[in-house]
């Protein structure tokens, strides 16, 4: 029994929710967000709430029950508040700027990194003296803030002697001793 699957989702003020031939669209104040459901699980809104369900107890329809549920949950979650990934950038020399949806990173190579972020995601550099450089991903789209963090993070991973590299603010380091005398 899919536990996540058999929650009902609440639906906030403001926010339309479609379904139309399998695929459901919901908007509100932040975005629109759609997302096609397959393997015959049905979408239901009852009273100000929305249930998934699935039509037989098959282990590809438990998979599915709650990964659907956790997607509209997800995008319903994104249209109302949104989703913040913050990126913390941990070495000496180690810089971030943006100009709009341009973010210039110096990651230690010896020319910049220059990436061009989705139009659908804010982005904000935060450089104060003494305390590591931050960059703030903020959009209605989880899916696609987590990519672009990956895709960010991937640039220069953390190392596990020093901790330099780019890292999640709050991601905690498995760290390695390093030579012994």
């Amino acid at each position: 029994m899919s536990r996540i699957g058999n929650n009902p989702i609440t639906l906030p003020e403001g926010i339309t929710f479609d379904i139309k031939d399998n695929v459901v669209t919901v908007k509100g104040k932040l975005g629109e967000l759609t997302q096609e459901i397959k393997d015959d699980i049905t979408v239901k809104v009852e009273e100000g709430s929305i249930i998934v369900e699935r039509p037989s107890d098959s282990k590809s329809h438990k998979a599915k029950h709650g990964l659907y549920r956790a997607l509209l949950n997800n995008m319903i979650t994104g249209v109302s508040q949104g989703w913040t990934k913050e990126l913390e950038l941990v070495g000496v020399g180690y810089r971030a700027s943006n100009q709009g949806q341009v973010l210039d990173l110096a990651l230690g190579f010896s020319h910049n990194i220059i990436l061009d972020v989705a139009p659908e995601i804010k982005v904000e550099t935060v450089s104060e003296k003494g305390k590591n450089p931050i960059i703030k991903l903020t959009s209605f789209d989880k899916q696609l803030v987590g990519a672009v963090a990956a895709k960010i993070r991937s640039m220069r991973k953390p190392e596990p002697y020093k901790g330099k590299g780019v890292k999640f603010v709050g991601e905690i380091l498995r760290r390695k001793a390093g030579k012994s005398a």
